[in-house]
């Protein structure tokens, strides 16, 4: 299976001399699509003495999808992974319900700690609504920007998923660094300095930003591959039955 295959070939290459630092490669799954490019910070699983730690930052106008397929793949993860996997819901803001894009309303019960997560994911939403809730209201705020900000340390990385690069656009941390957001956002994110390329995961090491909505299962398995392992992805992928290719079938399909 070509999404299988891709997982154990990056996997493989991660020691390659390709992959020495300093170095941009970008790896395809179909001809032509760079579907992760890395910088060669990147290197195998580490070996943990716990569970990996996951915080993902939601506040109100979040897209469904950008915080639950995530999650979705951390949890999953657990079941493959000898340390176990800790995924949790964060905020800056006030604990409870937060109102998603489309009206999902998502209980938050764990505060802004990034000392206490390995990695943190920051997802998007609600770019085209300038006046509304989303990343635009968080940075005009100020509140969550100072937080990503201050929040970098050895040992953790932080990510974004979608429009959630603004978000660490705005806290300074993107720019001169190779990264990606959905592509209605790329020229934003390049006129603040980010070195933008076309690629739907982008690792620089303590730095993953990921492309559009669709792409945190991307995202989520390439970070479970990086800390946990080929076999723990492949674990991933084969429970959330989540191939490239071949999804669809219709009454014309032979």
């Amino acid at each position: 299976m070509e999404r299988r295959h891709f997982l154990r070939r990056t996997t493989a290459a991660a020691g390659a001399t390709a992959l020495a630092a300093g170095t941009l490669t970008a790896t395809a799954v179909n001809a032509g699509t760079a579907t992760a490019m890395t910088t060669g910070k990147t290197t195998a699983a580490a070996r943990r003495t716990g569970p990996l730690r996951v915080d993902i930052v939601m506040f109100d106008g979040v897209e469904e999808l950008d915080c639950i397929a995530p999650y979705e793949v951390f949890s999953t993860s657990a079941m493959h992974s000898a340390g176990g996997v800790r995924v949790r819901y964060v905020t800056t803001g006030r604990l409870g319900a937060v109102r998603a894009a489309y009206g999902t309303e998502i209980r938050v019960a764990h505060r802004w700690a990034p000392q206490e997560a390995d990695v943190i994911v920051v997802p998007g939403g609600g770019y085209s609504r300038r006046d509304g809730p989303g990343i635009w209201a968080e940075i005009d705020s100020g509140v969550l920007p100072r937080a990503l900000a201050a929040a970098p340390r050895e040992g953790l990385t932080v990510t974004s998923l979608c429009t959630g690069a603004l978000l660490l656009s705005a806290a300074g941390l993107t720019k001169g660094r190779p990264c990606t957001t959905h592509h209605g956002a790329k020229a934003d994110l390049a006129a603040q300095g980010g070195i933008v390329k076309n690629a739907r995961v982008v690792d620089d090491g303590d730095l993953v930003t990921a492309g559009g909505i669709s792409s945190g299962l991307e995202l989520g398995l390439w970070l479970v591959r990086r800390e946990l392992g080929a076999d723990a992805a492949i674990g991933v992928e084969g429970m959330l039955e989540y191939e490239a290719r071949g999804t669809v079938w219709t009454a014309s399909s032979p």
